[in-house]
């Protein structure tokens, strides 16, 4: 492991809870595609397999942020154990309706409460943001590694979930991602030691954390590039299928997140200067001009080295964000903004997916590309009009003032220097 790594990973805990997130988050890539194919298995109706999977995605960005912002308030233990034991418990009512050939309304209510599933990826990154607190770069190597997990899970989670419920039982992917959420979930409340401190007594008067004008920026245009990434998922299994190698089509996804990975992994290791806000906005300029390539890929070999081009500007920009939602949201309120981030992203996927489906059926699947180079050209239309609105951190950002007063301070990582005259907050 590179030195940059190794040195993140010295704080006791990390690695301990770093794998219990990794654990936790497996079901974000496992579930829904679990869902689908298990219906689709059983049933044969995959207009219903996508009607749930896009219950899932809108009940996790309605629920999510809710539930982050009790974490802030009374800590990721004493809330994360309840709503996720309230996820299993409907995540096992989905299984056991589908099982009995139940009426369908059954599986969209179990369905659209399994949606309470909490946002394990920014509980881990509450965590390096704790301890890390006032070391921009090492905060900026432990967010490239949280990146990089997410890619990991993306990578295998479907091929795990597909696996799973093709070769053994339909219900197996599904309940899988559900012991993986379990096992992820109580291994990482569990540690204590690494658990942000909550702030029971927190000034609520400014409301959620969405009202902070950054972080609407940054949610809006993860729903333009949510629909990116819902869009060219359906898109390539119809591509693969045309070309009479549907089952290729996890391959060829599966490269997408390689470079994804890659890219994140070598970022880490990089201390950029200048502004993150430009950094943010050339990397969502780099995903919609990579969307342009995958017009004109006419066979599988080309559309893998197409995809795995157009991932390598996802993990810089994923991590670019999250130092951004940093340096725009109060620290009572972290755990909830970089919520609100996963939340544009699982509305935008929701989107493209339906939209990409409606193309292919309409147009064929070499038309449905179109999808996500709309997706990232609605990004950028996004990020232009809302740059200015990042280029610094909001006025009444904890630890503002003391960046103010301290002009010798370097802004390269996310404003995570920002806060080095910050003190915690009783």
């Amino acid at each position: 492991m590179p030195s940059p790594y190794r040195a993140i990973f010295s704080a006791p805990g990390t690695a301990s809870f770093s794998v219990a997130g990794f654990f936790g988050r497996m079901p974000l890539s496992m579930m829904g595609i679990g869902i689908v194919t298990m219906i689709s298995q059983v049933t044969g109706r995959y207009g219903l397999a996508g009607a749930l999977s896009a219950t899932l995605a809108m009940s996790a960005a309605v629920l999510g942020p809710q539930v982050s912002r009790l974490v802030d308030r009374y800590g990721q233990r004493r809330v994360l154990r309840p709503v996720t034991l309230i996820s299993l418990a409907a995540a096992t009512g989905l299984l056991l309706c589908v099982q009995q050939q139940a009426p369908d309304w059954t599986l969209f209510a179990f369905t659209a409460v399994i949606g309470c599933v909490p946002s394990v990826g920014a509980m881990t990154r509450a965590r390096w943001a704790e301890i890390y607190r006032g070391d921009g770069r090492s905060l900026h190597t432990a967010y490239s590694w949280e990146s990089i997990a997410d890619e990991v899970c993306f990578i295998f989670g479907p091929i795990v979930s597909i696996g799973l419920s093709t070769a053994w039982f339909p219900e197996a992917g599904p309940l899988f991602a559900a012991v993986f959420l379990a096992v992820g979930v109580f291994w990482l409340t569990a540690q204590r030691a690494t658990e942000p401190s909550p702030h029971p007594h927190r000034d609520d008067r400014g409301g959620s954390a969405l009202r902070s004008p950054g972080l609407q920026v940054l949610a809006l245009a993860f729903v333009a590039t949510g629909a990116i990434f819902g869009s060219v998922d359906v898109v390539t299994v119809a591509f693969a299928e045309e070309q009479g190698h549907k089952a290729a089509a996890s391959l060829v996804l599966a490269v997408y997140a390689l470079g994804s990975c890659l890219a994140g992994a070598v970022f880490g290791l990089l201390h950029l200067k200048g502004e993150p806000s430009r950094r943010w906005l050339l990397g969502i300029c780099a995903m919609a001009v990579s969307m342009i390539p995958l017009l004109l890929a006419g066979n599988l070999p080309l559309l893998a080295v197409a995809l795995f081009v157009a991932g390598l500007s996802i993990a810089p920009t994923m991590v670019t964000t999250m130092a951004l939602v940093e340096a725009h949201v109060p620290r009572t309120k972290l755990t909830e903004g970089m919520t609100w981030t996963g939340t544009g992203l699982a509305i935008g996927v929701a989107l493209g997916s339906s939209a990409a489906g409606w193309v292919v059926d309409a147009s064929g699947a070499e038309a449905g590309y179109v999808v996500p180079v709309v997706s990232g050209a609605l990004a950028v239309v996004v990020g232009l009009l809302g740059h200015r609105r990042l280029s610094r951190p909001a006025p009444n950002r904890e630890g503002q003032r003391e960046r103010d007063d301290d002009s010798g301070t370097d802004g390269a990582d996310g404003g995570a220097e920002a806060r080095d005259g910050e003190r915690p907050v009783a």
